[in-house]
């Protein structure tokens, strides 16, 4: 049966985690699913830091890998903040945000649609947008544990090959992610390794996390 409402779930999924794949897994029970990963883009060109390794071409790979290319499943680079960030505050009146709003609603086509976020501070933003939000709780496992448990294989591969990871509590990095995302981790482990050394050229505002570098 043709399904005739969206799910969008807008995230930084940086990486892909299980816990990603699992809310996915569950909203393509009764949605359509579109997944919008961040971009913070300067002159055009997409802005990484600690925080945000991986680019919007690799995090897409991820998920459309991830799950054979689902019919179902829609990833598009529209939620996209441009330089300087900081037009987009307070977003309650900001033309900016209101710009976003739209490019991420032209990409619809269903009839209505719900968004999905486990932060507070993000569906109380989504909810004034008229986005929609459902209830939800924040992921067991997050990005940021696994880019952790990343950043601490790099800092040990002379003991541990980036192959098995960095053992933390007998946690490794690779039994967060889906044997597909591991692939692509493992394609793309410069980028770890270049991150893994530098600072978090990031800032907070209203919950939400940004690249330093064209915030202002």
């Amino acid at each position: 049966m043709e399904k005739k409402i969206a799910a969008i779930f807008l995230a930084h999924i940086n990486p892909l985690t299980i816990s990603h794949e699992t809310i996915i897994k569950n909203l393509l029970q009764n949605y359509s699913v579109y997944i919008f990963p961040v971009r913070f883009l300067k002159n055009n060109l997409e802005v990484n830091t600690r925080s945000f390794p991986f680019s919007y071409e690799i995090r897409k790979q991820m998920i459309l890998e991830s799950f054979d290319f689902d019919e179902d499943i829609h990833v598009h680079g529209d939620y996209a903040f441009h330089s300087p960030y900081l037009q987009y505050f307070p977003p309650f009146v900001s033309p900016a945000f209101k710009r976003l709003r739209s490019k991420i609603m032209i990409n619809i086509q269903e009839n209505s649609f719900i968004t999905y976020t486990g932060d507070r501070a993000e569906r109380v933003l989504l909810s004034i947008f008229g986005f929609n939000p459902v209830k939800a709780n924040r992921q067991v496992i997050s990005s940021t544990n696994v880019k952790n448990l990343l950043y601490n294989s790099v800092a040990q591969e002379d003991e541990l090959s980036a192959d098995t990871g960095y053992n933390q509590d007998d946690m490794r990095w690779n039994d967060f992610v889906s044997p597909k995302v591991v692939e692509v981790i493992k394609k793309n482990w410069d980028t770890i390794r270049t991150f893994s050394i530098s600072k978090d050229e990031t800032i907070r505002v209203m919950g939400m996390k940004f690249p330093k570098n064209g915030f202002i």
